[in-house]
């Protein structure tokens, strides 16, 4: 069998980091980490290509002589997605899709060849044995939540690693909560099931083996989910895997608010090489969290837990939200306030949207409120029901949000702020593996000078934080430089779609 693995392109989004990947000659963020994984799972004597459509473009001849395309795709690359699936067709090549778009939405795509739904270990090898035996169906599903142990260490071979910012794997699916936006717990469960040590060690050193050295992404929806296994094996045995290694890798991940509640995890999070953490704080009111039953984030002072984190030396990036049907007229400037107060450089402020399968999408179906799926981009002003507020007073209050903290005197201020208070950790190397990945050759830097520096209108409030790091804080200038791009990707962003 001769199999073509596709992942099709991403709009260019908040994440894509479209502007940023461009100040180090890289082409994506992070490889397809599922189809790798998929990949690993399919017949050694199988044929396989990878094709990620975002680091590179799908050709015909790619396809010629394909027995299948495996398709893994997200909402957000539903476009893309059709495009491929349309051009297989034409050339009589069949298609075999997953991921969350077709999990939750199959219905739509009747032209695909066959559906082999939610998770892989338990619909692919149904699928494959079908396949063998000659009598394959459309459809493969299953509510099973499968044991993560058994996943194979994902097929690194198909990657060109060079067109990557970051390498990413996986350690636990599933969370402990059930916020009603959120599809996680419909899509992986309650109970986080974990890998085990031995085989987080072997995935680690099979990126080593293949020489990445920089950033690697622990893509779990909540990383801390199981505090007690983290502390007591995985954290732990990563801590002296990497000390053995001579730290080649930093780590970022996803986690809830509650890690500021936890001393000891930060610690070893941090002792492990973990420099970065994205936490969905979603709206300082109080009031729309009860409503979307974000329990972890009530009855707590969250600017206090943010800042908790960041003083045990891990940068937090943020997920915030508006729309709720609780939000007073004054969430906008309550959202600026609190963002700027953070000093939360990369501040993801979104409007909310109800995917299928959500809770919030099944009461908004029996209000009568939905208006079609969402994009899976909340950042492109788009809201798929409709609000309590006013639509235009919610549009144009998220306009004056997104214009405010990502505009150039705001964002700067908000960097400096934060490095004034930045904690310098002693094993500087994780830090600046993390930085080496964003900002570090030289070449970046060079153009940063050119295109923050002397193209940019914004020259001036580059030139002030550059000038004020070398002189105040000399050893964090490059992760001023990197918040510098970060700022140049994200005003970009939201410009074209303003």
């Amino acid at each position: 069998m001769r199999i073509v693995l596709v992942y099709p392109s991403f709009p260019d989004t908040f994440w894509s980091f479209r502007y940023a990947l461009k100040f180090i000659s890289k082409k994506a963020t992070y490889p397809p980490l599922g189809l790798l994984t998929v990949a690993a799972m399919l017949p050694k004597d199988w044929k396989k290509k990878l094709i990620d459509m975002n680091v590179t473009k799908l050709k015909d001849k790619d396809l010629e002589g394909a027995d299948f395309v495996f398709l893994s795709v997200m909402a957000i690359q539903k476009a893309s997605a059709k495009e491929v699936i349309n051009k297989c067709k034409k050339m009589n090549v069949k298609v075999v899709a997953g991921g969350p778009l077709f999990t939750t939405t199959y219905e739509e795509f009747e032209d695909v060849d066959y559906l082999v739904l939610n998770e892989a270990e338990v619909t692919l090898p149904l699928f494959l044995e079908d396949l063998r035996n000659g009598r394959a169906k459309h459809i493969y599903t299953s509510k099973e939540f499968p044991d993560i142990e058994k996943a194979p260490i994902p097929l690194w071979g198909l990657v060109e690693m060079k067109k990557y910012a970051n390498m990413c794997l996986q350690y636990s699916r599933g969370c402990p909560f059930n916020c009603d936006f959120c599809d996680i717990t419909n899509l992986f469960g309650h109970e986080v099931r974990t890998k085990s040590k031995p085989q987080i060690l072997a995935e680690l050193e099979s990126l080593y083996l293949k020489g990445w050295r920089g950033g690697v992404f622990f893509v779990d929806d909540n990383f801390i989910g199981n505090r007690r296994k983290l502390k007591t094996e995985i954290l732990p045995a990563i801590v002296e895997w990497m000390r053995k290694k001579r730290y080649p890798f930093s780590f970022s991940t996803e986690t809830s608010i509650d890690l500021a509640d936890d001393e000891k995890l930060r610690q070893l999070m941090v002792q492990a090489g973990f420099n970065s953490v994205f936490v969905g704080i979603e709206t300082p009111n109080e009031e729309s969290l009860s409503e979307c039953h974000k329990v972890q984030n009530k009855n707590r002072d969250l600017l206090a837990s943010v800042k908790k984190i960041q003083k045990s030396g891990l940068q937090v990036s943020g997920g915030f939200i508006v729309g709720f049907d609780s939000d007073p007229p004054s969430i906008f400037q309550r959202q600026i306030e609190f963002i700027q107060k953070s000093g939360i450089i990369t501040a993801m402020v979104g409007l909310l949207n109800a995917p299928r399968g959500t809770k919030l999408y099944q009461r908004l179906m029996k209000e009568n409120r939905l208006l079609k799926d969402p994009s899976g981009d909340n950042t492109d002003f788009s809201i798929n029901f409709r609000p309590k507020m006013n639509y235009e007073t919610l549009i144009n209050g998220y306009k004056k949000i997104v214009k405010e903290i990502y505009s150039p005197k705001v964002y700067y201020e908000r960097v400096k702020n934060y490095l004034k208070e930045y904690k310098l950790l002693r094993k500087l190397h994780f830090h600046f593996g993390h930085i080496r990945l964003h900002f570090g050759y030289s070449g970046a830097f060079f153009k940063s000078v050119w295109f923050l520096g002397i193209k940019d209108k914004a020259r001036a409030y580059y030139w002030k934080l550059l000038f004020w790091a070398f002189f105040r804080r000399p050893r964090l200038l490059p992760l001023a430089i990197t918040f510098g791009i970060y700022g140049f990707h994200f005003r970009n962003i939201f410009k074209d779609k303003l």
